[in-house]
């Protein structure tokens, strides 16, 4: 009776007992809210945190943000997501993270399917982060090989490879993709044409040859305009390859890159460490570690291509 009498003399304290117990997550993504792959993306995210005992509604609430790539709502949900000082926020991507960064030393922050996180001046080095940034890389050098590797054997014939990204959203203005595809293109014997566009006019207006190949890149704004890219593709008949699975589920030819689920559902392991005491700036950045070729049979007939029986050994999945 003395601890019912307690509490009924105190009607507020098992409120705010549980409200101290209530943890905050900020979520800012650069995809739209309609994106079927953005939100399959938070759903791996929101059942990793499940697994791990953070329930959403019961010891955790999560604030979701969609910018849609749009500048001034980035920079308007920054600012409320600062001012609301969650217990840690969850980026992605690369200009996201950027205008988190600016905002805040002190909010953990952590990214996921970011290219290149020392040079754009997110951490100062993998092993040692420092400061409040840790995550989750897409990219490593190595790809490159692989991306012209792979459109060279299913496109034997193709001379030039034109790289498709946007220097205003692509990290490091996609200078890091750049270089390490120049680097792997000699052995191929393949000429690179760096195609940089910042509208779905210029998409539209990107000029290729009959021995032309498309090499998409890991970026925002590729992501957002994938529908134009792999329209454009298809009426060309370009032979294209794309980073990510969702490409060649969208109808793009074929993509070699890492697994978006596995990043978000790893981030998720990430902030349940730092909402258990540990510092992001302790936890090293971690890289890509599982990686998928796709390939889209149906989308390699319509451009008369035949895919070699090598290739399809290798691959993850193919699209029907």
């Amino acid at each position: 009776m003395i601890g019912g009498m307690a509490v009924a003399g105190q009607p507020g304290l098992g409120q705010a007992r549980q409200a101290r117990k209530l943890r905050r997550i900020a979520v800012l993504l650069g995809a739209v809210e309609t994106d079927p792959e953005a939100q399959s993306r938070v759903g791996a995210f929101r059942q990793e945190l499940e697994r791990l005992g953070w329930i959403d509604g019961r010891n955790l609430r999560i604030d979701q943000r969609w910018t849609g790539g749009d500048v001034g709502r980035l920079r308007a949900y920054v600012a409320d997501l600062v001012a609301s000082a969650p217990d840690v926020i969850l980026a992605n991507p690369t200009p996201n993270v950027a205008a988190l960064k600016e905002a805040t030393r002190t909010i953990p922050i952590v990214f996921a399917l970011v290219s290149d996180p020392v040079s754009s001046g997110f951490v100062a080095s993998w092993v040692r982060p420092g400061g409040n940034i840790t995550g989750f890389t897409n990219f490593e050098p190595s790809l490159a090989g692989k991306w012209l590797q792979a459109l060279e054997q299913m496109a034997p014939t193709v001379r030039q490879v034109a790289l498709v990204f946007n220097p205003d959203t692509a990290a490091s203005g996609g200078a890091i993709f750049v270089r390490a595809v120049e680097q792997a293109a000699p052995p191929f014997g393949l000429t690179i044409k760096v195609a940089p566009v910042r509208s779905a006019a210029e998409i539209a207006g990107l000029a290729a040859g009959e021995d032309a190949g498309l090499l998409i890149l890991p970026d925002l704004f590729t992501t957002n305009h994938r529908d134009e890219i792999i329209a454009l593709a298809a009426q060309r008949r370009l032979p294209a390859l794309y980073p990510f699975r969702f490409f060649a589920a969208s109808g793009g030819l074929m993509s070699y890159g890492i697994d978006t689920h596995d990043v978000f559902r790893r981030a998720a392991s990430s902030v349940d460490r730092i909402l258990k005491g540990a510092k992001a700036g302790e936890l090293p950045v971690e890289g890509p570690v599982k990686l998928e070729l796709v390939i889209n049979l149906k989308t390699a007939r319509a451009l008369g291509l035949t895919v070699p029986p090598s290739l399809l050994a290798l691959a993850d999945e193919v699209i029907e």
